[in-house]
């Protein structure tokens, strides 16, 4: 069968064009007009654009760095101060680049793509900058001393494009070179050591990969006494290939299982196993933290110590290295716990990191590895604003900012919960509102995918524009996430996908049984492959909603390995290419599954022009989809903000505001019926 809107993938073509900008003025009209809209996007630009908002800090050296946008600063100050000046409540600080005067003088919408500065001296950076917020950037030399980029620096046209300093003279890059150059993902395939001064076509190639990879990458740790260069190749999105690079350029195996995650720091190996890997006799199961030597398990060591191991309920969210210590994140039941790591003569000890809240969620911001054992952490929770403190391991710590409270939280809980999935699995999830409060608007959203985690967070931007509002907050932890570690994602990887739908639908029938909402009253959102979620919910669950918002998503799994970086999500979703994998993939593609006379709720999508990683034609075709079938469906895609939907707070505070005067509107109104379960039954039968 042929797809009648495949024309929608063209996406400047003159024809899609006019459709989007037809499709952008009805929903304006419907949903942006009016003092309530109005009204919204201002309460929610103001905490966007708030100046006692925390402005988080990456240390390099001696130096706080910082990236700050604010009503004054729409696209950006990339900015800096001192690490004391940083402890000040007002730090004074040295503006290193003005994106907006940028972006005036040169005539283009610049979005900060961030910048990777020299060590140890931190003189130069190379400063990415993106037109409208896609994933391909512009890459240039600036001097951070006189603030100014360096006239014939390191200059390098728009492309997804990988690069590293090696020192002043020489960086290495993966970018696109024409023909050849990239993969089939569209990244880069091949990376160069560019020699300042000399034509990057010529600079001699140090590694490549295959066509088919996802993409390759060359790395320098300039660490005295434990200088090295690394090169990798990703095979997929999970599983890499690493050596290391000597000076003549030869490759040393770092024989580690190909789906672990690995780091070099000083002396030290780390390894996080992803699968179940049997070494020296001994199997670790995924999840599994270990620590070795490095220059010994080149060599052929395999003396392992074992510094974390999961267990049903706990697993490692994150890690971070101080120049003597580790720090580890643990997840237990989606609640954190900081612990700290030490080497010494008799083995690895391991405390608590403390003066850290237990009821907060917490997560280490930054270290500075080559210097010292500084860290910084955020603690935060769905009602608690984000509190920032600065420590020392072994020493003292503070707490020095504090984010300002948006919105009322008097009367409201937190609450966790677990639903009972298809399987019989415990699916955990987090309720915030009024518990006292009578069955009302519920929005409930989640990810399931790559193993990313969805924790406790204080979103202000939800408090202002739905709790305030009187509306209740969900946060589904199902599997195809991290939460419970790499098992936890291996659930509902390719053929599994099913059960992240399921974990999902078993969340959204356990809020109706506790009598927390009614499927009316209950909404979803979901972004990129949340979006995919909530597009499968709208096909497979329609029942159980009241209205559905899908974001910068995947919905044609028929075509989206073809489409932009579609090809590094194969390991995630399967190959269409493949009839076996197409057999599971049809059963819930929601563009393939969009059928007449259905119960579907309303929905709004949501998508960027500039979205140079999921192609906005997932949400235009199933737009004129669902519209030819005469269902309620709202569009709009804005014309920049790439993958994040937005390129400043203007742009952000319209897409939000947008999506809660939906939700309330559609969920706030008088109930309307609910299918019955016959009407479930005939969705089943396809």
């Amino acid at each position: 069968m042929g797809d009648e809107y495949l024309w929608l993938e063209d996406v400047d073509g003159a024809d899609a064009g006019a459709w989007v900008r037809e499709r952008n003025a009805e929903t304006v009209a419907r949903l942006a007009a009016g003092g309530t809209f109005d009204d919204l996007k201002a309460e929610i630009r103001q905490v966007l654009d708030a100046d006692d908002r925390i402005p988080y800090p990456a240390r390099r050296g001696d130096h706080v760095y910082n990236f700050w946008r604010d009503a004054a600063h729409p696209r950006g100050l990339w900015r800096r101060t001192t690490v004391d000046d940083y402890r000040r409540p007002e730090p004074r600080w040295e503006v290193l680049l003005d994106i907006d005067a940028l972006a005036a003088a040169e005539d283009e919408n610049w979005v900060w793509g961030g910048a990777t500065v020299l060590r140890p001296d931190f003189r130069r950076g190379l400063v990415k900058l993106s037109r409208g917020g896609a994933d391909a950037t512009v890459v240039r030399e600036f001097d951070l001393v006189d603030r100014t980029f360096v006239a014939d620096g390191f200059t390098l046209a728009e492309a997804k494009t990988n690069v590293g300093w090696i020192d002043v003279d020489h960086i290495y890059v993966g970018t696109d070179l024409g023909p050849g150059s990239l993969t089939s993902s569209g990244y880069p395939r091949t990376v160069r050591r560019w020699r300042r001064g000399t034509p990057l076509t010529q600079a001699p190639t140090v590694f490549e990969g295959h066509v088919d990879d996802v993409a390759v990458y060359a790395s320098h740790d300039p660490t005295p006494g434990f200088v090295r260069d690394f090169v990798s190749r990703r095979l997929d999105f999970f599983r890499g290939e690493s050596h290391l690079l000597a000076p003549d350029g030869t490759l040393r195996r770092i024989d580690v299982p190909d789906d672990a995650d690995w780091d070099v720091h000083r002396q030290w190996l780390l390894v996080r196993v992803r699968s179940d890997w049997t070494v020296g006799g001994v199997t670790h199961p995924a999840g599994t933290v270990l620590v070795t030597g490095f220059d010994d398990f080149l060599a052929g060591g395999r003396d392992l110590t074992v510094l974390f191991e999961p267990d049903a309920h706990t697993s490692v969210s994150e890690y971070a290295w101080t120049r003597n210590h580790l720090l580890l994140v643990l997840l237990r039941d989606v609640r954190t716990e900081l612990v700290v790591l030490t080497p010494g003569p008799d083995g690895w000890t391991r405390e608590p990191l403390p003066g850290i809240p237990a009821m907060d969620h917490s997560g280490i911001l930054d270290t500075e590895p080559d210097l010292d054992d500084y860290y910084a952490t955020t603690s935060e929770g769905f009602l608690q604003p984000d509190t920032l403190r600065l420590g020392v391991v072994g020493g003292d710590v503070e707490p020095v900012k504090r984010e300002p409270a948006y919105f009322d939280t008097d009367g409201l809980t937190v609450r966790q919960f677990f639903a009972t999935s298809a399987d019989g699995t415990q699916v955990p999830y987090f309720v915030v509102g009024d518990a006292g409060a009578s069955v009302g608007p519920t929005l409930l959203t989640g990810y399931g995918g790559f193993e990313v985690s969805r924790t406790p967070a204080y979103e202000a931007v939800v408090g202002r524009g739905w709790l305030a509002r009187g509306g209740t907050y969900v946060v589904a932890n199902i599997r195809g996430g991290g939460e419970y570690g790499p098992q936890w994602h291996h659930a509902a990887l390719r053929e599994r996908r099913p059960r992240a739908y399921e974990d999902f639908a078993a969340v959204a029938t356990d809020l109706v049984t506790r009598g927390i909402t009614e499927p009316a009253r209950l909404g979803i959102r979901g972004g990129s492959n949340g979006g995919l979620l909530t597009g499968v919910m709208l096909t497979r669950y329609p029942e159980l909603f009241g209205a559905i918002v899908v974001q910068v998503p995947l919905l044609d799994m028929r075509r989206y390995h073809l489409l932009l970086a579609g090809a590094s999500w194969v390991a995630e979703y399967g190959d269409p290419e493949n009839p076996d994998d197409w057999a599971f993939l049809r059963e819930y593609s929601p563009y393939q599954n969009v059928r007449a006379g259905q119960p579907y709720p309303p929905v709004l999508l949501t998508t960027s022009t500039r979205d140079d990683r999921v192609h906005p034609g997932h949400a235009r075709k199933m737009a004129a989809r669902l519209a030819e079938f005469g269902y309620d469906v709202s569009y709009y895609e804005n014309i920049e903000g790439g993958h994040g939907g937005a390129a400043d707070n203007e742009q952000a505070a319209f897409m939000s505001a947008l999506t809660y005067e939906f939700l309330w509107r559609k969920l706030s109104g008088p109930a309307e019926a609910v299918p019955q379960q016959s009407e479930r039954a005939t969705l089943d039968a396809r």
